[in-house]
């Protein structure tokens, strides 16, 4: 069986990592050969992966840019949102395969093989969205869900509350509720002392290139 060459693309190392490490039970059929935090794909790639934690949705630039990369066979977009309009747009910018992420990772990697193969390109639930548990995100460790933190991440990168609603596709009472719970979670009491804590837990991006997604991340180091 020929190996799914896979890239994964996001702004933060957490977040791809964890993702390669929920597809890591796969490496018979997915071979994860670059993570790439704010860095083109540099490799040749069946397809780059892009999570959309706290980053752009597919209908910008990002993605657009990502599919124009020669060395990208087809961009599948990875997110919870999951508007008919959006997926379209994502589509129409040159995503070649659109999936949640309340998928697990045994439905993740046959998305991806039959996306590969030319078959389904929208990978959806339509009848229900599962809560997201799978791969990783800045704050886990401290009790934050995966939205609580890309709401915070956010607000650690300086956009306002409109701009991450237009940003997660969140409505701007969703997105205030976020921010109380994550507020209650990391102790904050203001949007500035969120911004500290932010930049003091990892909640800025990234910007690097790993060719094995297998070298520890710095804090795994043994002492």
């Amino acid at each position: 069986m020929t190996l799914l060459r896979v890239a994964l693309v996001n702004d933060y190392e957490v977040v791809v990592r964890g993702l390669a490490a929920m597809l890591r039970g796969y490496q018979d059929v997915v071979e994860i050969v670059e993570l790439d935090l704010n860095k083109p794909v540099d490799e040749s790639v069946d397809i780059a992966l892009y999570d959309t934690f706290a980053s752009t949705q597919g209908d910008h630039d990002d993605v657009r840019d990502l599919a124009a990369n020669p060395r990208v066979d087809r961009v599948v977009v990875y997110s919870w949102a999951l508007d008919d309009a959006l997926i379209r747009a994502a589509i129409a910018n040159g995503a070649g395969g659109y999936v949640s992420k309340g998928f697990p990772a045994r439905q993740l990697v046959t998305a991806l093989q039959q996306i590969s193969d030319g078959g389904p390109r929208i990978w959806i639930d339509a009848q229900s969205r599962p809560a997201i548990t799978a791969g990783d995100w800045p704050g886990r460790e401290e009790g934050l869900t995966a939205r609580e933190a890309e709401v915070l991440a956010l607000i650690t990168q300086g956009l306002s509350n409109a701009d991450i609603a237009e940003r997660t596709h969140l409505s701007i009472n969703s997105v205030k509720t976020y921010i109380r719970s994550g507020y209650r979670r990391i102790g904050a009491s203001s949007r500035t002392e969120a911004v500290l804590w932010g930049v003091e837990h990892g909640f800025r991006p990234d910007r690097l290139r790993v060719r094995d997604p297998d070298i520890p991340a710095p804090d795994d180091t043994p002492a």
